[in-house]
């Protein structure tokens, strides 16, 4: 079974109506938050956490946004069919040149998605500011095997990190097979891992160059 609310295509509902909604709301940054790009995405996340389960519908049953903030979703809901959604809400404002937000971690995922029923999913809001005035020029939301792996990335942390390459270039393969998506991901890992191996003995060389070093030094110290 796999979802209707995605694979259905009733989530670009959602998205159309999360941009028409921020375009809607009067001025809600100070001039402060305004010069601040990570307090004017907090007060855009906010914006819809408090309206979300609204723009679900009746396909929402269960609605929570209270998670700590390094929790793998900003945003749950379980759907009418059960499914399980987690989202996690980026913002990208346009005039910053290059962004490379963490999404999840590897192994996170790989776990979470061993239930069929559990969705990792994103919101991802680009937006302009004029004045105080915020401007959602796209707003983006799927599950994450929706992204084309063209705009993603793995960084060193951890297990590793699914990264957005670049928030300037999102590109989405609506309706795109989970199964195929995560053996992408394998087929990237088994390319990522090696060159991690690769940087450790080459730091591993760089250290035993100091530890030479230092073992030929006088101890001027003790």
């Amino acid at each position: 079974m796999r979802s209707s609310f995605f694979y259905d295509g009733h989530y670009l509902e959602v998205a159309e109506q999360i941009k028409t909604y921020i375009n809607s709301v009067p001025d809600f940054l100070s001039n402060q938050t305004a010069r601040s790009t990570r307090a004017a995405g907090d007060a855009i996340e906010g914006l819809i956490s408090e309206r979300f389960e609204g723009f679900l519908g009746e396909w929402c049953r269960d609605y929570s946004s209270n998670f700590a903030r390094r929790a793998m979703a900003d945003l749950a809901f379980r759907d009418r069919e059960d499914f399980y959604c987690v989202v996690d809400v980026k913002t990208h404002r346009e005039d910053t040149k290059f962004n490379m937000p963490n999404l999840t971690s590897v192994e996170r995922l790989s776990r979470f998605y061993e239930d069929d029923m559990n969705v990792f999913s994103l919101i991802m809001v680009k937006y302009a500011v004029n004045e105080n005035r915020v401007r959602a020029t796209e707003v983006s939301f799927g599950p994450i095997e929706f992204l084309d792996w063209d705009c993603l990335t793995v960084g060193a942390l951890g297990w590793g990190q699914i990264q957005i390459a670049n928030s300037n270039f999102i590109r989405m393969n609506h309706g795109y097979s989970r199964k195929a998506w995560m053996l992408t991901l394998c087929e990237t890992m088994f390319e990522f891992y090696p060159k991690e191996i690769q940087k450790i003995q080459e730091r591993i060389g760089r250290f035993q160059e100091v530890q030479n070093h230092w073992d030929h030094k006088n101890d001027i110290w003790a």
